[in-house]
């Protein structure tokens, strides 16, 4: 099941595939308000190999989202199920800051932003 490298039995995560699975997990993470994935609503900014650990750079729609503790606790559970990555790391960030124009067309249909 597992889809990503270890580098010499060190734990260290390399090659591409790895982070096509990762957004692919990312996808099953939903917003329990918005009932959208993360990834459809522009909240991930980036996943990446950093000293050979997977690293998600993403953010709330506010500062005060009440999913702030859970979202890197769900995010990272779902990485783990879907690619056998044992610790992905996820981080918060605010800059920039997320706007409704960062979602995908069709969750912005969805939540009556209509097209761009």
């Amino acid at each position: 099941m597992s889809s990503f490298h270890e580098a010499a039995g060190s734990g260290a995560v390399s090659g591409g595939s790895v982070l096509d699975g990762v957004w692919e997990a990312l996808k099953d993470v939903y917003d329990p308000e918005l009932c959208l994935d993360i990834v459809s609503l522009g909240l991930v900014y980036g996943v990446y190999v950093d000293d050979g650990k997977v690293v998600v750079e993403m953010t709330l729609t506010t500062p005060g989202c009440p999913a702030s503790e859970s979202f890197p606790e769900i995010a990272a559970s779902s990485i783990k199920d879907a690619t056998g990555v044992p610790d992905a790391e996820i981080r918060l960030v605010w800059d920039p800051p997320w706007n409704p124009g960062m979602m995908d067309e069709e969750s912005a249909r969805l939540l009556g932003f209509g097209l761009r």
